[in-house]
């Protein structure tokens, strides 16, 4: 292996930021920088755009059934809408294509280094005065620069969140992280730990390939199918903002008109209100409880063989245990310090904005029932147009970076969402919208 120098050597700063990933927050990125005339050097470990949604990245979490549980129409950018014919909800294949699609519209490929994995990254002093990057390239080659800031956008969901247990697991243990096709469940007796949207999905596959399929379940859930009245239940509503209680109370009804009492199934009640977690969008995982195609099991208090011993005094024996446990952010290339990491994840003004650094930005790292690919997008814009505005001397520009020193709250629209680390970074929806294009606004007519 050999380190090389770019021609933004150490101690010549690039005026271009760095940007790490090609997924879709990563291309939402490279197309409105461009759009703000902010120069930029891509950086993607994969050999094409996509992220996750490319099943054969090194990173990627996709499994072969894996479809969005948005529809599309509430999912995609709105200025470059899927095709007519893509399904309503569509596949990773579909969406692989989309990306690749949308990095051919706006001309972002030749923007970025593939095949490249970022290992380090540190300032070189104060806000402005440069990040140094070490690169490796595909043939495991070494390179370094200094830019003038850093732009991270590598996702949220490619570093597994593996439970531990006591005891051993003598038959197949794996995380969803490492799960791609079926066939794996082929006549086994299967047991699925965890009830998201990963596990529900998972376990309707292993209930149609394995010999059996149980799903151990800390807590309850509120299940969305993904049709109402013939439409994709996210489209439905939305028209009128109701105040909390009253569209808790509204799609509360709504839902027991369609999903019933998941609890006539076995399934635990949630012990928190509508929408303080994120809701599982799947509309075949009651019908298979309901066909005694599924047996719902509390949490593990230990492996013994191949023996699952449950925390209410139950067991059973399994073949294989995969366990849809979730991600942890993760920012390798970069010390966690340096991020204000607070608790389970950065605090940073809307979810992206340093408090006290206007050269580093976390893009992506938000989560919010239906904030879709567009709610990213104008995170991005707004980030684009900050660092613009700052390098114009705009005013607008100036009062977001004392608006952001100043102290703030995540932007959760009074919402108390549950204590886990994958709630750490979910906002409001409409609450972080009208933050962020609020902001995006003046930065705007200061720029005109």
């Amino acid at each position: 292996m050999t380190r090389q120098s770019s021609p933004a050597a150490a101690g010549k700063v690039d005026e271009r930021f760095a940007l790490i990933g090609a997924g879709p927050m990563g291309l939402a990125a490279a197309k409105t920088l461009l759009e703000q005339g902010v120069d930029f050097q891509g950086f993607e470990i994969h050999s094409d755009v996509g992220g996750l949604w490319d099943i054969d990245g090194p990173k990627s979490t996709m499994y072969d059934t894996a479809h969005l549980i948005s529809s599309k129409r509430m999912t995609e950018f709105t200025d470059f809408p899927m095709d007519g014919d893509v399904a309503e909800y569509p596949s990773h294949r579909e969406l692989k294509h989309y990306f690749r699609s949308f990095a051919d519209h706006f001309g972002l490929r030749e923007r970025y280094l593939f095949n490249t994995e970022v290992v380090s990254a540190e300032p070189l002093g104060a806000s402005g005065d440069g990040w140094r990057l070490v690169w490796r390239d595909g043939d495991g080659n070494e390179h370094q620069g200094v830019f003038a800031g850093l732009l991270i956008a590598n996702g949220t969901l490619s570093e597994p969140n593996m439970p531990e247990f006591p005891g051993a697991f003598e038959g197949e243990l794996l995380h969803s992280s490492r799960y791609r096709n079926p066939t794996v469940f082929a006549g086994k007796r299967v047991l699925i730990i965890g009830a998201g949207n990963s596990g529900c999905d998972i376990a309707v596959d292993a209930i149609h390939h394995g010999a059996s399929c149980d799903l151990s379940m800390r807590r309850g859930y509120y299940f969305v199918p993904k049709y109402i009245f013939g439409r994709p239940a996210d489209t439905m509503g939305g028209a009128i903002k109701l105040p909390m209680w009253l569209k808790r109370r509204i799609d509360g009804m709504i839902l027991k008109w369609f999903a019933g009492d998941p609890s006539k199934y076995g399934f635990p009640k949630p012990d928190y209100a509508l929408y303080e977690s994120h809701p599982v969008v799947n509309s075949l995982i009651l019908f298979h409880a309901g066909h005694g195609d599924l047996t719902i099991r509390p949490d593990i208090e230990r492996f013994e063989g191949r023996t699952v011993h449950f925390k209410d005094g139950s067991k059973a024996d399994y073949d294989l245990v995969l366990a849809a446990t979730g991600y942890k952010l993760h920012y390798p290339f970069v010390e966690k310090g340096l991020l204000n990491w607070q608790g389970d994840a950065p605090h940073l003004f809307l979810n992206c904005m340093h408090p006290e650094r206007d050269d580093l930005f976390v893009l992506g790292m938000v989560e919010a029932s239906g904030l879709g690919w567009q709610g990213r997008h104008e995170q991005a814009e707004m980030v684009a147009r900050y660092i613009a505005g700052l390098r114009q001397g705009t005013a607008a520009a100036h009062a977001l970076k004392a608006e952001k020193a100043a102290g703030f709250e995540r932007a959760t629209g009074g919402m108390s969402y549950i204590d886990l680390p994958r709630m750490a970074y979910y906002v409001d929806k409409a609450t972080y919208r009208k933050a962020v294009t609020s902001r995006t606004e003046a930065l705007k007519k200061d720029a005109a």
